[in-house]
């Protein structure tokens, strides 16, 4: 691993679950650990999911400039870590690169939705980022 591990957040539309986790670990890390996120199915042109940028914004986290982009395996070798939040996305990493599967939260499953289940997703996302820090930051 390098000096300053980069992590790289796979989802499928890069607009929300991975998005959070890359704008937390700036918050949680700081330069620590260099975080960036793609999708495996990239909203190209897309926008943040509104209400995932409402939640990181009340924690300081701005991604409102972030711009979806693709997952390459050019992108996958270049991380020292790949991490895919949620179930759905579906990554076949080249030989050599090391992947963890994150079995985020999801609160529409218990009936919860809107501002409140981005704030659940959020905080989980949140406290596995701090796990992470420390993993990758501890000598």
């Amino acid at each position: 691993m390098s000096p300053t591990p980069s992590v790289l957040f796979v989802c499928v539309s890069n607009r929300g679950k991975s998005v959070m986790a890359q704008a937390l670990t700036r918050e949680i890390a700081g330069r620590a650990i260099s975080a960036s996120s793609a999708g495996t199915a990239a909203a190209i042109g897309g926008r943040v999911n509104e209400l995932s940028a409402q939640a990181l914004a009340e924690v300081g986290a701005e991604v409102s400039d972030h711009q979806p982009r693709q997952l390459t395996d050019d992108l996958m070798l270049a991380a020292d870590l790949i991490v895919v939040l949620g179930s759905s996305a579906e990554v076949v990493a080249p030989d050599g690169v090391i992947v963890e599967v994150w079995d985020t939260d999801e609160p529409s499953q218990r009936g919860i939705d809107g501002i409140e289940r981005m704030r659940a997703i959020r905080d989980d996302i949140a406290a596995r980022v701090a796990n992470l820090t420390t993993r990758l930051t501890s000598s």
